[in-house]
């Protein structure tokens, strides 16, 4: 079975995205930009899936230190999963892939940066209730 996380980062109130991107987007305060770095260095050498969107917002450096694999609303997450035995899957996408994803989580790594501003899409605390153990920052 493969080993299954999600690593993301919300707002103090939650916020997670707004119009399709993360609210954030382009912040060069120096939370912004360590957890960015964190999000590639917990990832690396470890598979990443994602809806195209987020894969096709991945730098290229990105690619070459992880295993990043497309996936569609039509895969099964237990079919998706089983392809990847004894590994760790980081799951990332965002509301719908988490809400697909979630009873398969083991592990909720959040971090809460510096940001109360608008948003238009939330983090839902009930994807916790249906995985694993959660690391708060």
């Amino acid at each position: 079975m493969a080993d299954v996380r999600v690593i993301c980062a919300i707002g103090r109130s939650g916020q997670l995205g707004l119009n399709g991107e993360m609210p954030w987007e382009g912040r060069t305060e120096r939370a912004f930009i360590e957890d960015v770095e964190r999000f590639f260095e917990i990832t690396r050498g470890h598979v990443l899936i994602a809806g195209p969107k987020t894969v096709a917002s991945f730098p290229d450096f990105a690619r070459k230190e992880r295993e990043i694999v497309t996936i569609r609303s039509h895969e099964a997450p237990d079919e998706v999963l089983s392809r990847f035995e004894g590994r760790v899957v980081y799951v990332g996408g965002g509301p719908s892939v988490w809400s697909a994803y979630a009873p398969h989580v083991r592990h909720w790594d959040i971090n809460t940066l510096p940001f109360d501003g608008e948003a238009d899409t939330w983090f839902d605390p009930m994807w916790l209730l249906a995985g694993g153990t959660v690391r708060r920052s």
